[in-house]
Protein backbone atom coordinates (compact mmCIF):
# COMPACT_ATOMS: atom_id res chain seq x y z
CA UNK A 1 0.00 0.00 0.00
CA UNK A 2 1.21 3.21 -0.94
CA UNK A 3 0.04 6.83 0.14
CA UNK A 4 0.82 10.26 -0.95
CA UNK A 5 0.32 13.53 0.54
CA UNK A 6 0.00 16.84 -0.94
CA UNK A 7 -1.43 19.64 1.40
CA UNK A 8 -4.94 18.57 2.26
CA UNK A 9 -5.23 15.62 -0.17
CA UNK A 10 -4.27 12.19 0.72
CA UNK A 11 -4.51 9.21 -1.67
CA UNK A 12 -4.08 5.28 -0.80
CA UNK A 13 -2.95 3.23 -3.97
CA UNK A 14 -3.31 -0.71 -2.86
CA UNK A 15 -2.01 -3.78 -4.78
CA UNK A 16 -4.60 -6.70 -6.05
CA UNK A 17 -3.22 -8.59 -2.97
CA UNK A 18 -4.17 -5.58 -0.68
CA UNK A 19 -7.73 -5.01 -2.23
CA UNK A 20 -7.89 -8.80 -1.78
CA UNK A 21 -6.69 -8.74 1.88
CA UNK A 22 -8.73 -5.51 2.76
CA UNK A 23 -11.95 -6.81 1.10
CA UNK A 24 -11.60 -10.10 2.68
CA UNK A 25 -10.37 -9.12 7.07
CA UNK A 26 -11.87 -5.48 6.40
CA UNK A 27 -8.16 -3.92 7.64
CA UNK A 28 -5.23 -3.32 6.50
CA UNK A 29 -1.49 -1.32 7.52
CA UNK A 30 1.34 -0.19 7.05
CA UNK A 31 3.91 0.70 9.46
CA UNK A 32 7.29 3.13 8.23
CA UNK A 33 9.58 3.09 11.27
CA UNK A 34 11.81 6.19 11.54
CA UNK A 35 14.98 6.11 14.15
CA UNK A 36 12.23 7.86 16.95
CA UNK A 37 9.09 6.61 16.31
CA UNK A 38 7.00 4.67 14.03
CA UNK A 39 4.22 6.04 11.43
CA UNK A 40 1.58 4.24 10.53
CA UNK A 41 -1.48 4.06 7.81
CA UNK A 42 -4.40 2.05 7.76
CA UNK A 43 -7.39 1.34 5.68
CA UNK A 44 -10.57 -0.23 7.69
CA UNK A 45 -13.83 -0.68 6.73
CA UNK A 46 -16.00 0.63 9.45
CA UNK A 47 -19.71 1.69 10.11
CA UNK A 48 -19.40 4.78 8.50
CA UNK A 49 -21.85 6.78 4.94
CA UNK A 50 -18.79 8.21 2.73
CA UNK A 51 -15.20 7.57 2.70
CA UNK A 52 -13.56 9.60 6.39
CA UNK A 53 -9.86 9.86 7.33
CA UNK A 54 -8.80 11.09 10.87
CA UNK A 55 -5.07 11.36 12.65
CA UNK A 56 -4.36 9.32 16.11
CA UNK A 57 -1.33 8.29 17.71
CA UNK A 58 0.94 9.08 14.55
CA UNK A 59 -1.53 6.64 12.45
CA UNK A 60 -3.52 7.56 9.62
CA UNK A 61 -6.90 5.62 9.82
CA UNK A 62 -9.10 5.33 6.11
CA UNK A 63 -12.68 4.49 6.94
CA UNK A 64 -14.43 2.50 4.01
CA UNK A 65 -17.75 2.34 4.31
CA UNK A 66 -18.73 -1.62 3.53
CA UNK A 67 -20.85 -1.25 0.68
CA UNK A 68 -17.74 0.97 -1.35
CA UNK A 69 -15.80 -2.03 -1.18
CA UNK A 70 -17.99 -5.23 -1.38
CA UNK A 71 -17.06 -6.66 -4.26
CA UNK A 72 -14.09 -4.81 -5.24
CA UNK A 73 -11.49 -7.24 -5.79
CA UNK A 74 -13.47 -8.30 -8.57
CA UNK A 75 -15.47 -5.79 -10.33
CA UNK A 76 -14.07 -3.23 -11.91
CA UNK A 77 -14.41 0.36 -9.90
CA UNK A 78 -11.23 1.86 -9.82
CA UNK A 79 -11.33 4.23 -7.16
CA UNK A 80 -13.41 6.22 -4.59
CA UNK A 81 -12.71 9.37 -3.51
CA UNK A 82 -14.68 11.91 -0.94
CA UNK A 83 -13.70 15.49 0.16
CA UNK A 84 -14.53 15.97 3.98
CA UNK A 85 -14.75 18.78 6.11
CA UNK A 86 -11.70 19.93 8.92
CA UNK A 87 -11.84 21.11 12.09
CA UNK A 88 -10.46 24.28 10.51
CA UNK A 89 -13.28 25.29 8.30
CA UNK A 90 -10.83 23.20 5.40
CA UNK A 91 -11.10 20.52 3.75
CA UNK A 92 -9.14 17.49 2.86
CA UNK A 93 -9.67 15.07 -0.68
CA UNK A 94 -9.03 11.75 0.25
CA UNK A 95 -8.52 8.81 -2.40
CA UNK A 96 -8.66 4.96 -2.19
CA UNK A 97 -7.54 3.43 -5.47
CA UNK A 98 -6.39 0.07 -7.19
CA UNK A 99 -2.69 0.70 -8.19
CA UNK A 100 -1.82 0.53 -12.02
CA UNK A 101 1.35 -0.66 -13.58
CA UNK A 102 3.30 2.40 -14.68
CA UNK A 103 3.60 3.31 -18.11
CA UNK A 104 7.48 3.42 -17.52
CA UNK A 105 9.99 1.46 -16.09
CA UNK A 106 10.40 2.88 -12.79
CA UNK A 107 12.60 0.40 -11.70
CA UNK A 108 10.13 -0.74 -8.67
CA UNK A 109 8.10 -4.19 -8.61
CA UNK A 110 4.52 -3.80 -9.99
CA UNK A 111 3.92 -7.05 -11.03
CA UNK A 112 1.16 -7.20 -8.21
CA UNK A 113 -0.18 -3.79 -9.51
CA UNK A 114 -3.44 -3.65 -12.24
CA UNK A 115 -2.67 -3.87 -15.07
CA UNK A 116 -2.89 0.09 -16.55
CA UNK A 117 -5.94 0.77 -18.76
CA UNK A 118 -3.70 2.95 -21.10
CA UNK A 119 -1.27 -0.19 -21.93
CA UNK A 120 -4.21 -2.05 -22.95
CA UNK A 121 -5.18 -0.10 -25.35
CA UNK A 122 -2.64 -0.76 -27.30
Amino acid sequence: MKIRIRGNSVRFRLTKDEVEILCRTNYIEEITNFPSIDFSYAVVVSDVKVLAIDFTNNKIFLHVPEKLIEGWYFNNKVDFSHTAPTNNNRTIDILLEKDFTCLEDRGEDESNNYPNPKSLAH
